[in-house]
């Protein structure tokens, strides 16, 4: 296949993961003070779905990267959203916080499937050491989906409702998993022209799991994605308790989408200049500043705009680098099953993101949930420096 139908196929990834991220993804806190105005129910009974989806997607998640080992990482990217479409048009007819509950945990089976995770461990499995291009080029467009989500979904939860609005979104998702299956045919004949089919191996989760190495990643990306979620979940909520008004607050939010775009378009543009542990370092103290931007954004409103691209820029490099680190530091045996294995921290954090999120507006109001986020921040910073350094440290050896 020409390099010409690879990036193609590469770009149609790129737009499928985009709409489907808006659709499963940012949906939810786009829509969250409509569906709160429309349902009568409160901010934790409506946290607690998101909060059910991500956990079954922990729970699945390494096993959808063993089938990606397997050769089943097309049908997982074109056949999971159709399931996530239809949830999402569940959704849209939930009578009660219960059905609201188990409906996000089916859509959490589809979010294992066709999610980053799933995309990248595709592209890592037929790309091979171009994966990592790939992979950027597929990030920066889709960083754009909170983009997409925000106005829309301020616009069509103001016309519809927020469960009708969630109706809407589903159409999105179902075009997404249609661009996925293009995308999948053109890979995989790149795959039966150059025989690209490494065996699985399944002795390679259980070593690396006995790597130090494999823990510090997994929980540094778990503190990370828990400030991140929190954040995201909540962010009309937080940008207005700083004084921003709403249509302030929904342009802020909807500039964290370009700002993930900008800092990943950075780290292309750096190329082998910036070291993934450099890259990661500095990606880690863009959260930490944004962390301390809307805090301060109570004095002044304008700083949401900083948080903004900070936690964006951060975020995003974070999302590139997470599948490349471990390569780096664990191998690239079993790749599909060790890097599922790791995302289960991170997949857990923001699955409890929106609950734990919601406790602490409980406890202490907006003020708990800015000092526990930076809380977070610190914590993910200093041992992102440990992990580092002991990998420079591994590697001079």
């Amino acid at each position: 296949m020409s390099e010409s139908r690879v990036a193609r196929a590469v770009w149609l990834l790129a737009l499928g993961q985009t709409l489907i991220y808006a659709g499963v993804y940012y949906a939810f806190p786009a829509l969250l003070p409509d569906l709160t105005a429309g349902t009568g129910w409160s901010v934790a009974e409506l946290a607690l779905g998101p909060t059910v989806g991500f956990l079954v997607m922990a729970l699945l998640t390494p096993l959808a990267g063993a089938w990606v080992d397997r050769g089943w990482g097309g049908e997982m990217l074109g056949l999971a959203p159709v399931i996530a479409a239809l949830g999402l048009l569940a959704l849209g007819f939930a009578g009660s916080p219960l059905v609201w509950v188990l409906i996000w945990a089916v859509i959490g089976v589809a979010q294992a499937c066709c999610l980053y995770e799933s995309c990248f461990s595709f592209l890592t499995r037929r790309l091979g050491l171009g994966a990592r291009a790939a992979i950027t080029k597929v990030t920066l467009v889709a960083g754009f989906s909170g983009t997409l989500a925000f106005p829309l979904g301020h616009w069509l939860g103001g016309v519809l409702g927020g469960q009708a609005a969630l109706m809407a979104f589903a159409v999105l998702v179902l075009i997404g998993g249609g661009v996925n299956a293009l995308a999948v045919r053109d890979l995989r004949r790149l795959e039966r022209a150059e025989d690209l089919r490494p065996e699985p191996d399944s002795g390679a989760l259980g070593l690396a799991m006995r790597r130090p190495a494999f823990w510090a990643l997994a929980v540094l990306f778990g503190l990370v994605w828990l400030n991140h979620g929190i954040l995201l979940t909540y962010v009309l909520m937080l940008f207005e308790d700083r004084g921003a008004s709403g249509g302030l607050a929904t342009l802020a939010a909807a500039s964290i989408g370009p700002a993930q775009v900008l800092g990943r378009l950075a780290l292309l543009l750096q190329g082998a200049r910036l070291s993934n542990a450099w890259a990661t370092v500095l990606s880690l103290l863009a959260i930490f500043a944004a962390s301390l931007a809307l805090i301060s954004a109570g004095v002044l409103p304008g700083l949401i705009f900083v948080f903004a691209a900070m936690q964006g820029a951060g975020a995003g490099l974070l999302s590139i680098l997470r599948p490349v680190l471990v390569a780096d530091i664990l191998g690239r045996r079993g790749f599909g099953a060790v890097s599922g294995a790791t995302s289960v921290a991170p997949i857990l954090a923001s699955a409890a993101a929106p609950s734990v999120g919601a406790a602490l507006l409980q406890l202490g109001g907006p003020g708990v949930v800015l000092g526990s986020c930076l809380g977070l921040a610190v914590l993910a910073l200093g041992l992102g420096f440990g992990l580092m350094r002991g990998s420079a440290r591994g590697a001079g050896a």
